[in-house]
């Protein structure tokens, strides 16, 4: 609970809301574009939206928060020890509400004749189908951010640009059958400004066929943690240093005896600035 005292701890929640807003005001602004446009080559300015608005952002504010900007990768950084269940309920809380203030402003400046917001649905798949796609999907994703915050390789800057181009490929792949979900946020922000709760609400904890844009997306972030921890790059932590992290945060992260502000990058493994 150290951590919760400082000054850093709150800053880091406010980066992921603040962050947040501006990814889904981007992402749903080239979503929602001309309703009239059916150009396949939509999907692809779409992807790149989002995509390059995780770099831009990650490169904002990956030193203070981590730039997580996604429930699934809070999830499976927690399940990774990477973080403390404490700071990682927090930012899941600051990423809903940044979602849907995000949902809100587009939703505001939106032309009179676009009713859309961009609210994800299965296109002519089943649901069990979507689940599986979103799986995949937010698998490779939190597979790539678990890699990239491991502490024990040298990556460079290239951290940003690396997170951006996972999303951008969730999204070529996906859209065309679930609009790609893959961040529980993205999905509830729009259905929480349109009502549109008939193929949301069941996501949370409804039978498997509703279980596509939030079960799917938090099993594949912790499918991957697990994976990355167990089989491609065990940890070499004991068991009780993990517990600490989950209940304390990494001890560096937070606020020293002296009083003082530990200023190096936030809780993942982000290059200065």
């Amino acid at each position: 609970m150290s951590e919760i005292k400082s000054w850093s701890f709150w800053r880091a929640v406010l980066a992921e809301c603040l962050g947040m807003i501006i990814f889904i005001f981007i992402g749903l602004s080239a979503a929602v574009g001309d309703p009239n446009d059916l150009n396949p080559d939509r999907e692809i300015k779409v992807a790149f939206a989002f995509g390059l608005a995780i770099a831009t952002l990650a490169q904002c504010i990956g030193h203070i928060s981590g730039a997580h900007l996604n429930p699934a990768v809070t999830l499976g950084l927690v399940t990774s020890c990477r973080i403390s269940i404490l700071r990682a309920l927090f930012y899941m809380l600051a990423q809903m509400l940044g979602a849907v203030v995000g949902s809100a402003i587009v939703y505001g400046i939106r032309a009179e004749h676009i009713d859309s917001l961009g609210v994800n649905e299965l296109n002519d798949i089943t649901p069990a189908q979507g689940f599986g796609i979103e799986f995949m999907l937010t698998l490779q994703l939190v597979l790539c951010l678990v890699a990239l915050h491991d502490k024990r390789r040298e990556i460079g800057g290239f951290t940003p640009l690396a997170y951006g181009l996972s999303v951008t490929l969730g999204h070529l792949a996906g859209i065309s059958y679930t609009g790609c979900g893959i961040n529980p946020a993205r999905s509830f922000g729009p259905a929480v400004i349109q009502k549109a709760f008939n193929d949301h609400w069941v996501y949370w904890a409804g039978p498997m066929s509703a279980g596509v844009y939030w079960l799917a997306p938090m099993c594949g972030g912790i499918a991957a943690s697990l994976i990355y921890d167990f089989l491609l790059y065990p940890q070499t932590r004991n068991f009780s240093c993990q517990i600490g992290i989950l209940v304390h945060g990494p001890q560096e992260e937070y606020v020293e005896i002296n009083g003082e502000e530990n200023n190096s990058p936030g809780p993942s493994h982000w290059p200065k600035q």
